[in-house]
């Protein structure tokens, strides 16, 4: 154990990413210093808002440095610890990931329980992207009981969680959208999605008409772009969006013209609000209790899409801003010991 992989930003892509905007480096080990412990990663997490990161610019999170190495949600194992409160061989969720190995700070890394969920759920149900569905339902988009909802990217990490936290929390009907014909059929079979279509099969707004024929009053917009414009047409008056991400646009080298119809948004009198994960950590118990608790019952149904090796970090990246994946996006670094 004196050598470990990192993976670190070559280059700041122009449009799509590609392979060679990454470097796969060899390191030393780190040493953990006093009141630090060494951790060794177990799985990590590759996610969308991690494209943004790609570039340069103000942003919400500061932007990767070039030539230095990635981050991301992790969970891992700590091999050494010089620090109160954490010992050899206990699992701790934390932010250095896309490495073999991080000297962390006790205050940057977070216990997780692996007989009470598996480890990769922490990165998942249980983590960010579980919080973040939550939160831009309850806090952002004040979902109620009878409350129709649409959800765009539907058969991803945050969307198919959106979906059944929204029925669970009493929507009347749960509408999603996705990329392929298995992906609607797992939202609705599997998932319990009221309805679900295909956007490259014709005109969102078209499908979604169809599908909500009363109109929505929630959309989770996880893509933007034609979604966007055909959720506005389909919001019922006072409706409300939770804007979480718009994948569709995060690979454009220029900008894209917004929808054409904003002017709903006064007309239907629509609140339509960006929100970061972040800024609602006051939801973070509430969240854990309620929705760890669907989780032991049954109540919850996920897919992962798991790639196999650090060195195969990037390519799951490029895979998950493709649409590859089915539920979460998670790479698996080692074995527990």
């Amino acid at each position: 154990m004196t050598k470990g992989l990192e993976i670190r930003l070559a280059s700041r892509p122009k449009g799509w990413p590609t392979t060679d905007n990454f470097d796969l480096v060899e390191v030393d080990v780190p040493e953990p210093g006093d009141g630090q412990v060494l951790v060794r990663n177990v799985v990590m997490s590759v996610d969308p808002y991690m494209r943004g990161r790609m570039n340069a610019g103000r942003s919400y999170v500061p932007p990767f440095e070039v030539g230095r190495a990635l981050e991301g949600g992790a969970v891992g194992q700590v091999v050494t610890s010089n620090a109160d409160g954490l010992k050899a061989g206990d699992f701790v969720l934390h932010n250095a990931g896309w490495r073999d190995y991080a000297v962390l700070d006790p205050k940057h890394a977070t216990t997780v329980d692996a007989d009470l969920a598996p480890l990769n759920a922490y990165l998942y149900v249980l983590g960010m992207p579980g919080m973040t569905a939550y939160a831009g339902l309850v806090d952002v988009a004040e979902q109620k009981e009878g409350d129709a909802v649409f959800i765009s990217g539907a058969a991803g990490a945050v969307g198919s969680l959106a979906g059944q936290i929204a029925k669970l929390r009493g929507a009347s009907r749960v509408i999603g959208s996705a990329g392929s014909a298995e992906k609607v059929r797992l939202l609705t079979e599997e998932i319990g999605f009221d309805a679900a279509f295909n956007y490259k099969d014709g005109p969102v707004a078209d499908q979604l008409k169809a599908a909500a024929p009363d109109g929505i009053d929630v959309y989770f917009d996880n893509v933007g772009g034609e979604h966007l414009e055909a959720a506005i047409g389909a919001l019922n008056d006072f409706g409300r969006v939770a804007e979480c991400g718009m994948i569709s646009q995060y690979n454009n080298a220029e900008p894209e013209p917004g929808p054409r119809n904003m002017f709903m948004l006064v007309t239907k009198r629509l609140r339509l609000q960006g929100f970061i994960v972040g800024d609602h950590a006051h939801l973070k118990d509430q969240f854990f209790r309620e929705v760890s608790g669907w989780l032991r019952e049954g109540r919850i149904h996920y897919r992962e899409t798991v790639v196999d090796g650090l060195r195969n970090a990037p390519e799951a990246f490029l895979g998950l801003l493709r649409g590859e994946n089915t539920g979460k996006m998670l790479v698996k670094i080692a074995d527990p010991s």
